[in-house]
């Protein structure tokens, strides 16, 4: 009875906050108004609440630009924690621009779609992202190409850095594309460290339906998750997006872990 009050109120929040930020979501992307890169932030943050996801971040954001997040992925949940952290744009599959209600509010936040079957679009998918960290925008990528459980961190695809070697501005010596590694991980479920019976609620393999899922979130109660902003590397000409590619999964996994086992030190 209260997990179904819980989720009817929830619902019932985040439509009302939906009908204000949408109308002025909407004025300010055919206005090009800064408002557009922050109204975002605020719906996420409020979503976070009614979901019951308290965020620790450790570290901070690397203030130049351009800049990349590579941050590892378990779970659409990943999206609304580190969009209430920062102003940013996401890549994400074609698909996710059709899902309801989901693929709106991507459009809204002017998420970044690719078709990774197409290689002869891949051109100007990647010329679209290096426009848009080229313009100021922080993108967010997840290089791994797919979720994980939340234990790990798969294998980083050198391939899906391709955006920012596309976004090294070409008339300029010291040219350079700052990729900063953002670990991201579920440590704690009602304040007790997240174990095995729980773990399934950190990561969302794709083979459970998204309603089901979120439906888990929310009877779980409330969910901790230590996002850790890591060292920042930085992508020059002539660099091999192979290294950056080991890089950032090094980083990724260092910082994942020592979360994940109780090791992480501010």
């Amino acid at each position: 009875m209260v997990n179904s009050l819980r989720i009817a109120v929830m619902a019932v929040v985040l439509f009302l906050v939906s009908i204000v930020l949408i109308p002025l979501q909407l004025l300010a992307l055919r206005f090009d108004w800064r408002l557009r890169r922050r109204l975002p932030r605020t719906w996420h943050r409020i979503a976070l609440y009614c979901l019951g996801i308290r965020v620790h971040a450790h570290g901070a954001l690397d203030p130049r630009r351009p800049l990349m997040i590579a941050a590892n992925h378990a779970s659409w949940k990943d999206i609304v924690v580190l969009g209430s952290l920062a102003d940013v744009v996401f890549i994400a599959k074609t698909e996710v621009s059709s899902w309801p209600v989901f693929g709106t509010l991507a459009r809204l936040q002017k998420t970044i779609f690719v078709v990774r079957e197409e290689k002869r679009r891949t051109g100007d998918q990647v010329n679209e992202i290096a426009g848009r960290m080229a313009d100021g925008e922080v993108v967010v990528l997840f290089p791994e190409g797919t979720t994980s459980d939340g234990n790990r961190v798969l294998s980083v695809k050198s391939s899906l850095f391709g955006a920012a070697a596309a976004a090294l501005p070409k008339d300029a010596e010291d040219a350079v594309v700052h990729v900063q590694p953002v670990a991201i991980a579920y440590t704690r479920v009602q304040g007790m460290p997240m174990g095995r019976y729980y773990r399934p609620i950190a990561g969302w393999p794709g083979d459970i339906g998204l309603v089901p899922h979120l439906l888990g979130v929310l009877r779980a109660g409330a969910l901790d998750v230590d996002v850790t902003f890591g060292e920042t590397a930085d992508f020059r000409p002539g660099d091999n997006r192979k290294s950056l590619a080991e890089k950032v999964e090094s980083r990724l996994r260092g910082m994942l872990l020592a979360h994940l086992r109780g090791r992480h030190r501010p």
